[in-house]
């Protein structure tokens, strides 16, 4: 028996949205999240007690939270299950497998149908020192605040490119941190034209920008953090000053102390469970990985729906949208007709698509450059799990090794314990490549006993 008609794994605006809309049309609906709290991490939330005054007082657009929240319905919200694997059941629909709770004990999860709304994480790229205690991705720093109210440091530097550095360095500082700059390796301005299409946008920009003056925070173009230093600790970075593609020019130096670096260059879709089904994967504007979808957030595979980050980076506002079109169309194929209303409402449609365009036009605004590559050192790690420095990835491409895979079987970068997850943009740009999704047979790690332990049971056999 079937025990649910629709599993959402992803409990941010893209699940929440499709799970009240499915719920509310009748459907059995269950959310899966592998957090404390529902949310994901666009709203990610404080620990209960904390921050009772101002509940929102951290988050941009908190009422969109709450009106998602409240309109969850009848939905079975699971917290605590990470989920490692879903496969086809025996029987049709989909297992979708779990760990659950601290103990982590293992539990299947049986749908008709299924949505995958993962989101996203930090892309990495490898440079000197960037393995020092103190350097972290943005949405780590922004993470610690938001879920924690935990300073990364008390004085920070953050670098990168996107749009998205502007409200973690304004976060950081109205919370406290001296701000010793930002630093944008792409030009300041990539949003302006831009600016016609999505005025709110520009407007919020420019909001941050003037938060950030107020404080005499420096916010400056064209550079980028090369190298960072200490001696066990993170104490001080190099910025440079780049060209177009992220070479530093000669003498375009500086020297910044600090005790915490925040980096970030973009997000990447979490992937893996589209990947494991054999889900098509397709190419985004900025040339990373995305689930491909239909109108209605189909996939390729029956049954299963996408929405959110895992069809493209493109903010919370597109997700929770995607998200309502996903769980229209569960609804409409479950029931035979729109109950929940039309999945291809044109409104709705013209909206999305002015939604995706924006976003696709930031990630041409603010590109990846391989001008990074100039940065590295043969010391330099670029897959730290396994410890597999730049002068090791320039041996075995010296051998032979002229794809990413090749790199990854002859210098172990990749088989550590994120799988790739940190390391293989780098490595794929190193070889030349587009970065695709492994196909990894486990998401989450699983202990052995777990796996021999498996005996197919669902949700409903142990309730």
């Amino acid at each position: 028996m079937t025990a649910y008609d629709l599993v959402i794994v992803g409990a941010g605006p893209a699940g929440l949205a499709a799970a009240g809309v499915a719920a509310r049309a009748g459907l059995r609906v269950a959310v899966l999240d592998a957090g404390a709290r529902i949310g994901g991490q666009y709203f990610r939330q404080l620990p209960d007690g904390f921050n009772a005054a101002r509940p929102g007082a951290l988050h941009h657009g908190f009422s969109t939270f709450v009106r998602l929240r409240e309109a969850l319905g009848g939905a079975d919200v699971l917290l605590g299950h990470r989920v490692w694997a879903v496969e086809h059941g025996p029987e049709g629909g989909f297992a979708v497998h779990c760990l659950e709770g601290r103990e982590e004990r293992a539990r299947t999860v049986a749908a008709a149908r299924l949505l995958i709304a993962t989101g996203a994480y930090d892309r990495v790229l490898p440079f000197p020192g960037w393995d020092l205690p103190g350097v972290m991705t943005a949405g780590a720093a922004q993470a610690l605040l938001k879920g924690n109210l935990v300073l990364a440091g008390r004085r920070v530097v953050v670098a990168g490119t996107g749009p998205f550095l502007l409200p973690v360095a304004t976060s950081l500082a109205e919370a406290g941190a001296k701000v010793a700059g930002v630093f944008e390796a792409g030009g300041r301005f990539g949003l302006a034209p831009r600016a016609l299409a999505r005025p709110g946008k520009a407007a919020e920009a420019l909001a941050y920008g003037y938060r950030l003056a107020r404080r005499r925070v420096p916010y400056k173009g064209g550079r980028a953090v090369v190298a960072a230093h200490g001696d066990g600790e993170l104490t001080h970075v190099t910025v440079a000053k780049v060209d177009a593609d992220w070479r530093p020019y000669r003498g375009g130096y500086e020297t910044i102390e600090c005790d915490t670096l925040a980096v970030g260059y973009g997000f990447v879709p979490q992937l893996d469970l589209p990947a494991q089904l054999g889900c098509e994967i397709a190419g985004d504007a900025d040339g990373g990985p995305v689930a491909r979808v239909d109108r209605r957030m189909r996939t390729s595979v029956e049954g299963v729906y996408a929405a959110g980050e895992t069809t493209g980076v493109g903010g919370a506002d597109l997700a929770a949208l995607e998200g309502v079109i996903a769980g229209r169309a569960v609804v409409a194929d479950a029931l035979g007709a729109p109950a929940a209303g039309d999945p291809e409402d044109p409104r709705m449609e013209a909206r999305r698509r002015r939604l995706a365009g924006f976003a696709r036009a930031l990630l041409r605004a603010y590109p990846v450059r391989d001008g990074w590559m100039s940065w590295l050192r043969d010391d330099t790690l670029i897959c730290r799990c396994e410890e597999v420095p730049y002068g090791r990835i320039k041996e075995v491409r010296d051998l032979g090794a002229a794809d990413a895979r090749s790199i990854k079987l002859l210098a172990r970068p990749g088989m550590g314990w994120c799988q790739g997850r940190i390391c293989g943009h780098a490595v794929a740009r190193l070889a030349g490549e587009d970065p695709a999704p492994p196909r990894r047979p486990i998401a989450q790690p699983v202990r052995l006993g777990d796996l021999a332990a498996m005996d197919g049971r669902t949700l409903d056999d142990d309730t």
